[in-house]
């Protein structure tokens, strides 16, 4: 088992625990809560190499807003309605999402194929340096479970909170 199953493996087994702490945050000045993620985050990702890891294009899929599959679609050169059709399928929330993981476009060496052109989504993964953080503390404590970089952001609040 590499480094990052194990955080892994610990962010699931502490699940209860992260949740607990990260709705204690809530607490916290929006603000004040904001500037702690971001200095954990960019504390986090100065040591961080993603494409060591790159579970979260193994495991998940980003939502595609309309927007991501015309720019994607544009990009492949095929009309927006192959692309769905090819790449994607309805969530039941109704959200379109991936049809497989991993992603269809993780190259084996965990590069994308489609970086320039990819969803807002996975530009934005793992939102922990965003504004109203109080807003996404409940997809934080997922994401501690896919992302070990996110697990070690939860872990460094948890320290200061200390």
């Amino acid at each position: 088992m590499d480094n990052n199953e194990k955080v892994l493996k610990k962010a699931r087994e502490h699940r209860a625990d992260t949740l607990a702490f990260l709705k204690k945050l809530k607490r916290i000045k929006p603000q004040a809560l904001d500037q702690a993620f971001q200095q954990a985050h960019d504390e986090v990702f100065a040591q961080t190499d993603c494409l060591a890891c790159a579970n979260c294009c193994k495991t998940t899929s980003p939502i595609f807003r309309d927007v991501d599959i015309d720019r994607l679609a544009k990009a492949l050169r095929i009309k927006p309605s192959a692309f769905t059709e090819r790449y994607l399928h309805l969530d039941e929330d109704g959200h379109w999402v991936l049809q497989q993981s991993p992603c269809a476009f993780l190259l084996p060496d965990n590069r994308c194929s489609v970086y320039d052109h990819r969803p807002g989504a996975c530009r934005e993964y793992p939102h922990t340096n965003r504004k109203k953080m109080h807003q996404l503390l409940t997809l934080t404590a997922r994401n501690a479970e896919v992302c070990p970089a996110v697990w070690h952001i939860v872990e460094k609040l948890n320290e200061i909170g200390s």
